[in-house]
């Protein structure tokens, strides 16, 4: 019956042939597919499968590292300490933690180049006017106005959003003011001494003067400076940290 069956296929027209043995294949396709899953599902574990040797190195890295972050925290618990004992001595007030909600950007304001943004939050959120607004990046402006649900908030940059920051290489003090008017990533630092030594990539913080941001926010770096006012002062542009084109969530801080 075999053999009967071997001379009869052979003798088959082509076509007739190509479509038994497509038949024949497709019985066997899912098998085949089974195999390949298989194989595929056996490489993955051989590849996930790590040696007794390497784990044994990676748990002696991961134990020496927290023995060194142990260590690390004993020290900052002790300058904890140190610092707390000397602001009782000087009687200087510790700095409060900051309290802080996130927000989302709801709508900008084309009219003015996008110096101002819209969150949704507001005064049942507990914001009100003059909170300072920040990214994880750096500062970005103030609320301005306040409604029920939404606030607006005024970029930095914008003439309305003066800034107190200094330059924290030199200690220079001056006041961030309106943006550069061909690109918005660029401030102006003015009121700096004339005799400010300034270089670029030097960085710019908020000094926490003027009683509206507090000390220690990012704002950028020094991209270049020059002397103003016959000489009188110290001009600077600084590259802000924060990207003002392209804001999505910001962070409002509470006192």
């Amino acid at each position: 019956m075999v053999v009967l069956l071997t001379l009869i296929l052979l003798n088959l027209p082509s076509h007739t042939a190509a479509r038994l043995k497509l038949a024949i294949g497709s019985l066997f396709l899912p098998l085949f597919g089974l195999a390949n899953s298989s194989d595929q599902l056996a490489n993955k574990a051989g590849d996930a499968i790590t040696t007794r040797t390497e784990l044994l190195k990676q748990n002696e890295s991961l134990r020496r590292e927290s023995q060194e972050l142990r260590l690390q925290n004993m020290q900052a618990q002790e300058t904890a300490r140190e610092n707390a004992r000397l602001r009782q001595l000087v009687g200087w007030q510790q700095t409060k933690q900051w309290k802080m909600k996130l927000g989302k950007i709801v709508l900008r304001d084309p009219a003015n180049w996008w110096r101002t943004v819209q969150i949704d939050l507001g005064s049942r959120d507990g914001v009100r006017a003059d909170l300072p607004v920040l990214t994880p990046e750096g500062l970005i402006g103030r609320v301005s106005a306040v409604g029920l649900t939404r606030s607006t908030v005024v970029l930095i940059g914008d003439v309305n959003c003066k800034v107190a920051a200094q330059v924290v290489e030199t200690s220079d003090k001056g006041v961030i003011g309106a943006t550069d008017p061909w690109d918005n990533s660029l401030v102006a630092l003015g009121f700096l001494s004339k005799n400010a030594k300034l270089t670029p990539g030097q960085t710019v913080m908020t000094s926490g003067l003027g009683g509206i941001f507090p000390g220690g926010i990012p704002i950028g770096k020094i991209a270049d400076s020059r002397p103003v006012e016959y000489g009188l002062y110290t001009e600077a542009r600084v590259k802000l940290s924060a990207n003002l084109s392209s804001l999505d969530e910001v962070w409002v801080v509470f006192p």
